[in-house]
């Protein structure tokens, strides 16, 4: 099976957000693949990633990364493919500001779509309704995903309905 996306993180301690994105790939079926790489650490390895993500078959890159938070910045600045960057709160992030502020703030010709602090979920959304303006299939599950979450917020006011007090009206 070959990957579609690439989860990368600057460091294993990225992992409990980041995993967030691959349980929404395992649910919608997508294949792929999640690493450690650090745009400080190891930038030749970096750099030899986004250069040839593409030629492996990868649609789009989800980089997360804490602090400094370079990573999904350097990728974007190396790979024709999207990039959507998780800015991270990590141990040595300034309440995750300099993070999301490190990923937002890209220079023109360097798009990165970031998310939410720590929204790796959001993000596999994005890659999954990015790739499927190109595949009916997965077109037809981010659907019913849409759908599912249509239902929730039905169930949420039949629940609410219920709810008796003096001065409610509906």
């Amino acid at each position: 099976m070959t990957p579609k996306v690439s989860i990368i993180m600057g460091s294993t301690s990225d992992l409990k957000i980041m995993e967030e994105a691959a349980k929404f790939f395992d649910e919608m079926e997508i294949p792929y693949e999640i690493n450690a790489l650090s745009a400080h650490r190891v930038p030749e390895l970096v750099m030899d990633f986004a250069k040839n993500a593409h030629k492996r078959g990868i649609k789009v890159v989800i980089a997360g990364a804490g602090g400094a938070a370079h990573l999904p910045g350097v990728i974007a600045a190396l790979t024709p493919l999207p990039v959507i960057g998780i800015p991270i709160k990590s141990s040595n992030s300034i309440d995750g500001w300099d993070s999301i502020l490190s990923i937002l703030q890209m220079p023109a010709g360097i798009p990165v779509a970031t998310m939410a602090l720590d929204g790796a979920r959001n993000g596999a959304i994005l890659a999954a309704q990015i790739m499927a303006t190109g595949d009916e299939a997965l077109m037809g599950k981010v659907l019913e995903f849409k759908a599912t979450l249509a239902k929730k917020i039905e169930k949420a006011n039949a629940e609410l309905a219920q709810v008796k007090t003096k001065f409610k009206t509906n």
